[in-house]
């Protein structure tokens, strides 16, 4: 068993496509076909099986695929934290962020940050999701850093404040609060809401600013991400209490301000308490520390 068997099968895997997967491993199809079955032969017993045009794992290739996945993983981070060691001005660095920042806040800092130090030959692969994937991402070494809500009881992750957005209360064209200059939660909670998934880093905050005037609102749907969220309520589906993002000024939607309530949005840069970083990531840590809110 060798090093590009173990790749190869775990692409395999994924795409359950030999064609596909030879493709993307820039191989001849006879070549990955030989090598699954010379790993087959060595480990014993079928990895794979036909299922239509594809290919589907056995249960024993699964049961092989998490010590493949987790083997080739624990090589990745050996691989780069060497190569991080030879050199302090080039690298990769994994970032992942929430669906809000990915239209200004995200561009803007790789950018001043890129422009800043031209000396560096730095790449960065960007992720978006919500905040419970960006933790675990973080936490697998899928990540480097996030930018985030901050989850309590996460002893092995960093908060660092980076960042705000405001919260407002966002309802359709024509709604009967269309024609107020601001709305209390009180006047918000006689119309059902669109609310965030119990996921969602935002769900906690917009349960307390509700439970301070004790009051339960009508949950009419729940969503995770900002943008679809916006859409539900340009369609009436809803009125929602979220952050005054930039999409929003897109569609048929009145912003107003929440009156005697000053909660944000506060986004954090998440990074690893216990993992090693390369020293582009510190870098780039150190850099958004800087900056500051």
């Amino acid at each position: 068993m060798n090093l590009n068997q173990l790749h190869y099968f775990s692409k395999l895997a994924e795409v359950e496509h030999y064609t596909k997967a030879s493709q993307e491993l820039n191989i001849s199809q006879p070549s990955l076909s030989h090598a699954i079955r010379e790993l087959e032969k060595e480990l014993g017993t079928k990895l794979f099986e036909k299922q239509g045009r594809g290919v589907t794992l056995t249960k024993y290739g699964r049961l092989f695929q998490e010590y493949a996945d987790e083997a080739l993983k624990i090589l990745d981070t050996g691989v780069r934290k060497v190569r991080s060691l030879n050199g302090q001005t080039e690298g990769v660095v994994e970032l992942a962020y929430i669906y809000t920042l990915g239209s200004e806040f995200v561009p803007r800092l790789v950018s001043d940050f890129i422009r800043a130090h031209e000396e560096l030959k730095v790449q960065f692969r960007f992720t978006v999701g919500n905040t419970s994937e960006i933790i675990q991402g973080i936490k697998e070494g899928h990540f480097d850093i996030g930018f985030c809500s901050m989850t309590e009881r996460e002893q092995e992750i960093q908060f660092t404040p980076v960042g705000t957005e405001n919260l407002v209360v966002v309802v359709p064209k024509g709604h009967p609060l269309s024609n107020e200059t601001a709305v209390d939660l009180e006047q918000a909670a006689a119309y059902p809401q669109i609310f965030y998934t119990p996921n969602s880093g935002l769900r906690p905050v917009v349960d307390r600013m509700f439970g301070q005037i004790k009051i339960h609102p009508q949950i009419a749907y729940e969503i995770e991400e900002d943008g679809s969220m916006a859409g539900l309520v340009a369609q009436n589906f809803g009125i929602a209490v979220m952050p005054e993002i930039p999409v929003l000024s897109q569609l048929p939607v009145d912003i107003l301000p929440i009156r005697n309530q000053h909660e944000k949005r506060y986004v954090y840069m998440a990074r690893t308490s216990e993992k090693y970083q390369p020293p582009i990531v510190q870098k780039f840590a150190e850099y958004v520390k800087r900056r500051g809110l």
